[in-house]
């Protein structure tokens, strides 16, 4: 996996949607290089990376991340994904808590009915920028974007698919962050943050499915804030009261 580095302090490894590459964090790592060693990897036929063959999975790309956590980075790490990136990053949480100290949930979904009606459906309109910025990076040339969206739609149509009940098993602190005009549903939103057993929750105000880019300081430090060891007690809890964090 080809990756970037900025930054110093605590490692944070920030995964990209899906259809893109690390360059969709750009706003986002500018915030937070001056407090961490952000890291960006990007995924197999996703930017810099090349295509390895076969069709794309969640899974697949999780077992991608894990490899390079273990081979590239000093585990634990602050861990966040966006879109797709967001469904990745889950997989490796659940797969293997050891390598992550926290998860930032941003704009996904863990089950593929979370996305607000006709999303998908819209996904194969490929705006001609995103074309454009595939052939700049992609070892595999501008002609072969179109396989990756199709494979992108084949794992959407089925993929995530995670129950509450799975939910529940994770013991990471886990901030679920959307746009309240985001294409994930909000009641999925809420749902995700009402069966994590540690979660907080935050919704940003006149912000969509771009939210990292339109909000970029206002998430990086909701983001910090989250990642504080020294949180005050909030004044009148009520999920926290009963043993939730």
């Amino acid at each position: 996996m080809w990756f970037s580095a900025a930054g110093v302090g605590e490692t944070f490894v920030l995964l990209h949607p899906g259809g893109t590459d690390s360059r969709a964090l750009g706003p986002l790592v500018e915030e937070l290089a001056d407090r961490y060693r952000t890291i960006t990897p990007e995924q197999r036929a996703h930017g810099h990376t090349r295509d390895w063959g076969g069709p794309l999975s969640y899974a697949a790309m999780a077992q991608d991340t894990i490899t390079f956590l273990e081979q590239e980075t000093p585990v634990p790490v602050h861990l966040l994904g966006y879109s797709d990136g967001a469904v990745i990053a889950l997989h490796v949480a659940m797969k293997r808590p050891d390598l992550i100290r926290d998860l930032v949930f941003a704009s996904g979904v863990y089950h593929h009915n979370g996305w607000e009606p006709g999303v998908l459906e819209g996904a194969a309109e490929v705006p001609e920028f995103m074309v454009d910025a595939y052939a700049e990076v992609s070892p595999d040339g501008r002609e072969h974007y179109g396989q990756v969206v199709e494979k992108l739609q084949q794992m959407h149509a089925v993929e995530p698919a995670f129950a509450d009940t799975d939910l529940a098993r994770l013991q990471v602190p886990v901030l679920v962050l959307a746009g309240d005009d985001d294409e994930v549903r909000l009641e999925h939103v809420v749902a995700m943050y009402r069966a994590l057993p540690h979660a907080e929750l935050a919704v940003v105000p006149h912000a969509s499915h771009g939210v990292l880019v339109e909000k970029p300081g206002l998430c990086a430090q909701l983001i910090t804030d989250f990642h504080a060891a020294d949180k005050p007690a909030t004044f009148a809890p009520i999920r926290r009261r009963r043993g939730h964090r």
